[in-house]
């Protein structure tokens, strides 16, 4: 029997899959002449008008999170620079991220952006000095093969590899080393998910506002002034303000591993979208591609749960 919490965590797990593979669509179906730095800024503004009441009505009640926190001056200004710097990554992460999408394509770039885990177990390597067993090595050596053939375009050619596709994997790369930091800070701070989304998304719309100002000055006004920018900016984002949302309160009743196997098959929705609304093409190699970096991910999702589970035995 499923308990309510689980239940609860499943439903906006499949939320988040819904949602994930939606905005690559919305991102390419942007009026023309709308840059892609343009839209990530103001999709970004979008996401902080809508983190605005949520953050305040958790500010008026019980949760006040970490503004409940007594911090000496060192750990403000660490909290500080952390909050900086992730917001600056995840800014980053949402240009490269519509750009990745305009210019790989929304389906060749939604499964890079699955690269994810192995970003994770690199860093999980590297830093945390966890050995991966011989299952773990073969399921991630595959997750990069396909990845590779999804990049050449199908030739596995060196000579043939998209710089492109390879921006699209800079997302989850971003993601990755961003997550890392903010979890870290999370175990020693008493910070809610409104908090967490709603700074990190003001610090990412001043940073990608400064990128605006310094890279594209004469389109700033425009991009501001006119509706239908704004329109696209503000249902980019919302949907991917719900998203960070879900995800966050899906993690709270059921495992990371449970929520990431199950929005797993999001590019899958993508592709079944980008030819119905964008009139894409999708070739053999793609479909390919995304159905062996599907089972990699799972393979890898249930190696590591059962090497929690020898642990924790």
């Amino acid at each position: 029997m499923i308990v309510p919490r689980m239940t609860s965590g499943i439903a906006l797990a499949f939320v988040c899959l819904g949602l994930l593979g939606v905005m690559p669509i919305i991102a390419n179906s942007r009026p023309d002449g709308f840059g892609a730095l343009g839209f990530a800024f103001l999709l970004s503004v979008w996401q902080v008008v809508f983190a605005v009441p949520l953050f305040a009505w958790g500010l008026r009640g019980s949760e006040k999170g970490i503004f409940s926190a007594k911090l000496s001056g060192r750990e403000r200004r660490r909290a500080l620079w952390v909050a900086l710097l992730t917001g600056a990554m995840f800014g980053l992460s949402t240009y490269l991220y519509v750009l990745g999408v305009e210019k790989a394509g929304a389906v060749s770039a939604a499964i890079a952006i699955q690269a994810y885990p192995l970003f994770a177990i690199l860093w999980e390597t590297l830093f945390l000095k966890r050995r991966k067993t011989p299952v773990e090595l073969i399921l991630t050596a595959t997750l990069i093969a396909a990845l590779y053939f999804l990049g050449t375009g199908g030739t596995g050619r060196i000579d043939g590899l998209s710089p492109w596709f390879l921006l699209a994997l800079g997302v989850p790369f971003l993601w990755s080393i961003a997550h890392v930091i903010i979890k870290e800070e999370l175990g020693r701070r008493p910070v809610t998910p409104a908090q967490v989304t709603f700074f990190r998304v003001l610090i990412s719309a001043v940073f990608l506002g400064g990128g605006v100002l310094a890279l594209e000055p004469s389109g700033f006004a425009e991009t501001l002034l006119r509706a239908d920018f704004q329109f696209f900016g503000a249902v980019m984002g919302l949907v991917y303000y719900l998203e960070l949302i879900a995800w966050f309160h899906a993690v709270r009743h059921i495992d990371v591993s449970l929520a990431s196997s199950i929005t797993t098959p999001w590019p899958a929705l993508t592709m079944a979208l980008a030819v119905i609304f964008l009139g894409d093409r999708i070739e053999p190699y793609q479909i390919a591609a995304f159905v062996v970096v599907a089972v990699s991910i799972y393979g890898l999702l249930v190696a590591s749960l059962r090497k929690e589970k020898r642990h924790a035995a």
